[in-house]
């Protein structure tokens, strides 16, 4: 989702009526537009939310103009946030400085749910000692690596590597995500790799890689953070950030912009490039956060085939199962429901270090008999990396956890978290043993998990993630083969049908990036595709399917000629104003609200910023 107020109005800074009609005329006039001009030419329709990159104070100025409201100022991008009337658009854009006016809408990761619970988990661990301490926090990087017995695992020797002991030395972990931001604990060298930046922000040199959105740095902590300072042998000290695999290596494969736009084209192409260029940096493992609700059988569509190819290519695929089960009865998203890759919900320890008492996170979507969960792991008030002045912090300041005075720490909800959990512990079951194949590494994640004690539904799957228990196993000599043997998927589907019902919309006109078209608006071959992703052969050099897709710039900076339907984007500009990182935004903005229920329905799935309360830890 995109960060927005709820609630309280946090960080807001309303200028006063008199100081906004100053800056609005000394603006028009700079423009060569009068007062009285303004007035005639004022905008009608239906307020929209929009995200404005650039030009902060000219923009709000404008907006206050245009009869809009300046919601929030985001300082990462000197832009803000507003709303506007459907008509000034096209105006809000050619202000002076202005390098976009995006919509805001959803994330297409699991619907994310920052925040801390001040009753909950921070202030307990605050009030018990006098100043916050990962150690009583339930939701710490220190708590949840003890409860999944990865500190018992880094105190193992790895047999092939000498006296180095078992962190994730040597496997890269790519992460297809928001990007990925070297805030302390993921700023070592060799730490963090960046892959391609394939999101919409990839043309702007203070947004490419990085996370302006800050849900991709979130769980890179998880997986991989490590405290440059903490030494070697002394991760278990609670006063370090360490993740689950604090050796392992985070490949950044950027696809979500700064305000979480991405079409499903561009995940399948950083899917692919993973594939292609696995070798690089040992890539054994592959986290997901993203899922559509495509009702395309998984043996169609083109996403579940491009995570088969790299499945068959020895990549350990970790996808989140989705954050809408609080909602009621629903099925995997795609591709979580694929049957070849680990999907994974959340347990819900309610704040207690007491096994007794957790269960399946009522946010966890269920799946059908068909296909479940294959396993949980923790996904509750979650504490892990903070990207000061990012969407999720600008707008959800709660996520600040409470007590923390070094300010670097945010919590987040839901299982985008709990698919990042799993992904270190399968980099240190690869690490003991590179020759494990992703079906061995799935069978030894569930015949080791622990079932719930007080939870007997199906939607646990094999239970809660005991990595101590697999990597025992692993040592107790041989290893069952685990080979499954599903229908695979022909990837010929249709990618609209893939897409579910996230479109990128251009918001000037309302038309959605739809049909068997690429995000460039190249039509779509899925037989052609299908052939060159098993293949591995999609990605040539910086092409996908025949088209640039990385680099600094594309032709000279700007976007090439997309057709979609209506009307053309011919030499949309990636550096000016006109429409920067191009504009389309989860299906017909102009008519739809971005509230409540209806961010269930989007693609990126990890948590609920509407529908899960933060004020009472135990209300979900």
């Amino acid at each position: 989702m995109i960060a927005r107020q709820v609630g309280k109005k946090a960080r807001r800074r309303p200028a006063t009526r008199a100081a906004a009609v100053a800056i609005a005329s000394a603006t028009l006039a700079g423009m060569g537009v009068t007062p009285s001009a303004a007035a005639a030419e004022a905008p009608t329709g239906p307020l929209v939310p929009v995200i404005v990159e650039g030009g902060a104070a000219a923009a709000a100025a404008e907006v206050q103009r245009l009869g809009g409201v300046v919601d929030l100022r985001l300082d990462i991008l000197d832009g803000l946030q507003a709303r506007v009337p459907a008509g000034g658009l096209p105006l809000l854009s050619r202000v002076d400085g202005v390098r976009a006016v995006t919509p805001d809408g959803p994330l297409v990761t699991l619907d994310q749910v920052w925040g801390d619970d001040t009753t909950g988990e921070g202030r307990e661990a605050t009030l018990k000692t006098g100043s916050w301490l990962a150690s009583v926090d339930q939701g710490s990087a220190f708590t949840v690596t003890k409860d999944t017995g990865a500190q018992d695992v880094w105190g193992k020797s790895d047999p092939g590597n000498g006296d180095r002991k078992l962190t994730g030395v040597g496997v890269g972990v790519a992460l297809i995500d928001t990007g990925v931001t070297r805030v302390p604990g993921l700023d070592a060298a060799g730490k963090v790799v960046d892959g391609p930046d394939l999101s919409l922000d990839s043309q702007a040199d203070n947004l490419r890689h990085g996370d302006g959105y800050g849900h991709g740095t979130h769980l890179a902590g998880l997986i991989a953070g490590r405290d440059s300072a903490a030494p070697r042998g002394n991760e278990k000290d609670e006063k370090w950030f360490v993740g689950m695999a604090p050796d392992a290596t985070i490949v950044n494969v950027k696809v979500g912009a700064a305000d979480g736009s991405v079409d499903v084209s561009q995940v399948i192409a950083g899917i692919d490039w993973v594939v292609t260029n696995k070798a690089s940096h040992n890539i054994r493992v592959l986290n997901l956060s993203y899922g559509t609700d495509s009702t395309q059988s998984y043996q169609l569509d083109p996403l579940a085939h491009a995570v088969e190819s790299a499945w068959r290519a020895g990549i350990v695929v970790v996808v989140a199962a989705g954050n809408d089960g609080a909602s009621g009865a629903r099925p995997l998203t795609m591709p979580a429901i694929d049957p070849y890759v680990i999907a994974v919900g959340s347990s819900n320890n309610h704040g207690t270090p007491a096994p007794e008492d957790d269960l399946v996170g009522a946010w966890t979507n269920s799946g059908t008999t068909a296909r479940r969960p294959d396993l949980l792991a923790p996904g509750k008030s979650v504490v892990s990396l903070r990207v000061p002045s990012s969407y999720a912090d600008v707008g959800h300041p709660e996520g600040l956890v409470y007590g923390d005075d070094t300010g670097r720490l945010f919590r987040g909800s839901g299982t985008s978290q709990s698919a990042a959990v799993v992904s270190g512990a399968a980099a240190l079951l690869l690490q003991r043993n590179p020759k494990l194949t992703p079906d061995q590494v799935k069978g030894l994640l569930k015949d080791s998990a622990d079932k719930l004690m007080l939870d007997t539904s199906p939607v646990q799957g094999a239970g809660d993630l005991d990595v101590k228990g697999a990597v025992e196993l692993l040592e107790k000599g041989s290893v069952p083969k685990y080979a499954q043997s599903f229908t695979r998927s022909s990837g010929t589907g249709t990618l609209d049908a893939a897409r579910g019902g996230a479109y990128l919309t251009d918001p000037a006109t309302g038309t959605a990036l739809r049909g068997e078209q690429d995000v460039f608006g190249v039509a779509w071959d899925a037989t052609a595709w299908a052939a060159a992703s098993s293949a591995r052969t999609a990605w040539s050099g910086g092409t996908w399917r025949g088209t640039a897709w990385t680099g600094s710039a594309w032709v000279d900076g700007v976007w090439p000629a997309v057709v979609w339907t209506e009307p053309s984007w011919t030499g949309i500009a990636w550096t000016d104003r006109p429409w920067s990182r191009m504009s389309w935004r989860a299906d017909d903005w102009q008519r739809m609200s971005w509230r409540g229920d209806h961010w269930a329905r989007m693609s990126w799935r990890a948590d609920d910023w509407q529908r899960m309360s933060w004020r009472n830890a135990d209300n979900w």
